[in-house]
């Protein structure tokens, strides 16, 4: 089953990565955009772009011996980082659910986007090109 972001979710990630991807390209002495999206997702983010519920359900499954053979390597990366925060907050906490360990956990800052260059350029590119249409959307009296 493949499961996706929530709209708001969605976008608090999309204006995360511009946040990073207006510093490099300000700061940059040169602009390669591949080297750019690919520092884009080494960079750290302000929290891990999964919702609470499905870090839980894979919190779950770790727990039960689950080792995400199947999932992609950036996704198994992530998880395998919040099951480690996780496991942290447990030892602390033995009564918490893998949901309130969840809800602690992805919402601390990501070490980095966990997505590859390839989807970070797509990220970017589809929100450039949203922040295009509704600025022609606004301006489109003058066009006539």
């Amino acid at each position: 089953m493949k499961y996706t972001c929530t709209n708001t979710l969605q976008q608090q990630r999309d204006k995360d990565l511009m946040r990073v991807y207006h510093e490099l390209i300000s700061s940059a002495k040169e602009i390669r955009m591949m080297n750019i999206y690919e520092q884009i997702v080494m960079r750290p983010a302000k929290r891990f772009w999964v919702s609470e519920e499905r870090a839980a359900v894979v919190i779950a499954a770790m727990m039960n011996g689950n080792r995400l053979q199947k999932m992609r390597k950036t996704k198994r990366e992530m998880f395998q980082e919040i099951f480690k925060r996780a496991m942290r907050i447990k030892k602390r906490n033995p009564n918490m659910t893998p949901f309130e360990l969840a809800t602690l956990v992805v919402k601390q800052p990501a070490p980095k986007f966990y997505l590859t260059a390839v989807s970070a350029r797509i990220y970017i590119l589809n929100v450039k090109k949203k922040c295009y249409e509704e600025r022609r959307k606004k301006l489109r009296h003058l066009f006539c």
